[in-house]
């Protein structure tokens, strides 16, 4: 079993879909990417900060499933990282009604000591200056650092966003970023630009669309689980980096071939994230529906053909 650092927010979200709509709820990158990462029963801590609002029944739901909350500030004056957003009706498409900075304005990360000899790193959607800031702070590389990003960042801190993609093996995108990236429509291409910056390895998340792992020429591709019922799609993107780092994380091979394997983990934790609110679906999550859910990945993608020459 890898040792797995997390780096993220760990925040509320107000959240409408043309489903519902919630007032405060557990939200942020790093509980996404925890709460899933922890299904593989690792050594896991995340570091983030959250203010005096926040409840200590959320941190204790996190410390239950056996994650290190060392690494988590918590700013006893300040108050929480805050957003809220809604989703019109192909969910795809969202606006952000609120972002209230907060105590992450301020946002000093400071590695516990028992995570600088971390084997896996996952940098959670953050400023760059604060995942670069990790990097510097453990003593030797891990054996592998995941790179989450968004287009905010790339519209503001392109230039320290650079020097953090050229330290690390893994980016993982969504296709709008991935094209605004690299300047290229065309997605290899696209990862193709994205690999001469640094990454060996480009995961491009395309939502209901599934997803594309590339490396150095070759490309695999993951489908999204056709669903019932799609309710909320918050936190779909940090599910899939928690199983897909997870899993590498539980197994401690990162070769392509396994991390094909990583991507499929990814989809279907996703695949469960988004139909319920926030971490709702997460919360009760159990082996034998993980499994199941497994098979019907399984059943989706193969098939049988005869080539003829």
């Amino acid at each position: 079993m890898g040792k797995l650092l997390i780096v993220g927010t760990v925040a509320f979200d107000a959240i409408e879909t043309p489903f519902g709509k919630t007032d405060k709820i557990l939200g942020g990158a790093a509980t996404y990417i925890g709460m899933s990462a922890s299904y593989f029963g690792l050594d896991a801590g995340i570091i983030s900060v959250v203010g005096g609002d926040f409840p200590e029944k959320y941190l204790q739901m996190l410390r239950d499933r056996n994650i290190d909350l060392t690494g988590v500030e918590v700013v006893k004056e300040g108050k929480t990282f805050f957003w809220s957003g809604k989703y019109d009706y192909n969910l795809n498409t969202r606006d952000t009604l609120i972002t209230d900075l907060n105590v992450l304005a301020d946002f000093n990360p400071v590695v516990p000591e028992n995570y600088e000899d971390c084997d896996f790193l996952m940098l959670g959607n953050l400023h760059p200056a604060v995942q670069m800031s990790v990097i510097n702070q453990i003593p030797n590389r891990p054996k592998l650092v995941v790179l989450d990003t968004m287009n905010f960042w790339m519209d503001n801190t392109m230039d320290e966003l650079m020097e953090v993609i050229a330290k690390i093996d893994v980016i993982t995108i969504n296709d709008e970023e991935a094209r605004q990236l690299s300047g290229e429509y065309s997605l290899v291409k696209a990862a193709q630009k994205i690999h001469a910056m640094g990454p060996k390895y480009v995961v491009i998340k395309k939502g209901e669309n599934g997803a594309l792992l590339f490396n150095n020429g070759d490309a695999f591709f993951a489908p999204a689980l056709p669903l019932e019922e799609v309710f909320d799609p918050t936190g779909a993107g940090d599910t899939f980096a928690g199983g897909f780092i997870g899993y590498l994380a539980s197994t401690q091979d990162i070769s392509f071939e396994n991390m094909k394997r990583a991507v499929i983990y990814g989809s279907n934790f996703a695949s469960f994230c988004v139909e319920k609110f926030g971490i709702e679906r997460m919360e009760n999550l159990n082996r034998d529906e993980v499994q199941q859910r497994l098979k019907q990945f399984k059943e989706l993608t193969q098939f049988e053909i005869e080539l003829t020459h």
